[in-house]
């Protein structure tokens, strides 16, 4: 097979989608298969057996492009709608691989040369669209209109979690089949994990929230709530690892209006690879997130990390985690302090929690169980192709 597949993102870098199509490349590669990357102009330079790196042309004032909809993104989209046609022609792919607005590059594609496509679903584009550009709201049901006709043109959609599965079925997808990320990180080697917490500075339980610092991502809620613990008198800290540093530099001064900068560690953004050390000085992980619909990546990551999970009981987080395998609690202050206070008080609900998280990450939510959805789709790809 040889497939073309549209990245809009700098790639590579170490942030979620990025490291979802790292791993799903990496997969193809495995299969046998003929990769061609079209991805923006940034990104760290990656070689993978039987995979070809090509990016859009550098535009010098485009640089440091984030996460999400913005002018610099939609700038590079246009130039990989042009880069894309132009490689359609030549070629000779058996289908267009598409992350997410690439798809209706993909849908164009298919519209001139008739090369099918696959709609890999990170999001609901409209939703996230308007989470993040409030004034753009009186256009969500044209985005939903565009996003379903993609979704009922694809000959494959590959959603990351139940919540979009169940927007393409909404949508009338042909074939659905759901991709949930690999764990991103992992514990390895033996950490002197109480050496490490004095370094940092973190005493008692640690709460360790990992990942960038978006509002969406609610560490406001978990400044708050955690400021409302201490309140009670608890030996507790948190350490914060991610964020850029006007965004580190904000929270860094709310947690001095709360009078917790002594109990808070901004660590800063870390590579991937060192995560696993950092998560191990953790007592419990939380993901406060605060909207959206797609599972954070981080969370297969927790359960697979052997630490209790502290997270809003948001639809995001309750399609895959439980009570049984994480203390879930409403996105309100008092009640994920709550939380709080019940993981740093009770060592028997911790160590079931981890017990169970366990069990359902080694079947469900590993690397192993990712390869094997992978292969399945690459099976089901070949099929499709062959009419």
């Amino acid at each position: 097979m040889k497939v073309l597949l549209l990245a809009p993102q700098p790639f590579f870098t170490e942030r979620g989608t990025p490291i979802a199509v790292r791993a799903l490349v990496e997969a193809m590669s495995r299969q046998g298969w003929f990769v061609d990357v079209l991805t923006f102009h940034e990104g760290l330079g990656v070689e993978y057996k039987n995979v070809r790196i090509i990016r859009i042309p550098s535009l010098s004032w485009i640089t440091n492009i984030p996460p999400g909809f913005s002018f610099k993104k939609l700038v590079c989209d246009v130039l990989l709608l042009f880069k894309a046609l132009k490689l359609a022609v030549s070629g000779d792919y058996q289908y267009i691989h598409a992350v997410e607005e690439s798809v209706f590059i993909a849908e164009m594609i298919k519209n001139i040369y008739g090369i099918p496509y696959v709609y890999d679903m990170d999001s609901s584009m409209p939703e996230q669209i308007v989470e993040k550009k409030r004034f753009l709201s009186f256009l969500l049901p044209l985005l939903r209109w565009f996003e379903s006709k993609a979704i009922r043109r694809a000959a494959v959609v590959v959603p990351v979690c139940d919540a979009l599965a169940k927007v393409a079925q909404r949508s009338e997808g042909r074939r659905i089949i759901i991709l949930r990320d690999p764990p991103a990180f992992s514990i390895k080697g033996k950490v002197n994990s109480t050496e490490q917490k004095k370094q940092l500075g973190l005493a008692g339980t640690c709460f360790m929230y990992i990942g960038n610092l978006e509002i969406y991502q609610g560490i406001d809620l978990l400044l708050n709530s955690f400021a409302l613990a201490v309140k009670k008198g608890v030996k507790i800290s948190l350490a914060v690892v991610g964020g850029t540093p006007p965004d580190v530099k904000k929270y860094q001064d709310m947690c001095t209006t709360l009078g917790i900068k002594d109990m808070v560690r901004f660590l800063g953004p870390k590579p991937v690879k060192e995560v696993g050390e950092f998560v191990a000085v953790a007592d419990v992980l939380v993901s406060p997130r605060i909207t959206g619909v797609n599972t954070p990546m981080k969370i297969y990551a927790y359960l697979n990390s052997g630490k209790p999970i502290l997270a809003t009981d948001i639809e995001s987080h309750t399609q895959v985690l439980s009570n049984e395998m994480a203390v879930l609690e409403p996105a309100v202050p008092e009640r994920f302090a709550d939380g709080m206070l019940r993981l740093a008080s009770d060592s028997d609900l911790r160590n079931k929690l981890v017990e169970k998280a366990a069990r359902v990450a080694l079947e469900k939510y590993s690397g192993k169980a990712f390869e094997k959805t992978v292969t399945e789709f690459c099976r089901l790809m070949e099929s499709v192709t062959r009419g």
